[in-house]
């Protein structure tokens, strides 16, 4: 899945065009490289956003297209 769509179904970010623009000004790091919005990204991988609110770091649980927004905070485990 696309780290932009992954960022708005987790909802880590609120809209997949603040996800795509987060990640346009290097404002996203997987796995210790700075991403684009298209990057791809797997279970286990390790986030780091950098947003307004603070710096957010989270390890990738699960992967999934559509989720309630209950459920949101299952797909990741904050570190």
């Amino acid at each position: 899945m696309r780290i932009d769509k992954y960022l708005k179904v987790s909802r880590l970010v609120k809209r997949r065009t603040l996800a795509k623009e987060v990640c346009e000004h290097g404002h996203v790091i997987v796995n210790g490289k700075v991403v684009k919005p298209g990057h791809e990204v797997n279970v286990g991988d390790e986030l780091e956003l950098q947003l307004p609110s603070g710096v957010r770091r989270v390890v990738i649980e699960k992967i999934a297209e559509n989720v309630p927004a209950k459920a949101a905070a299952e797909l990741y485990r904050e570190v």
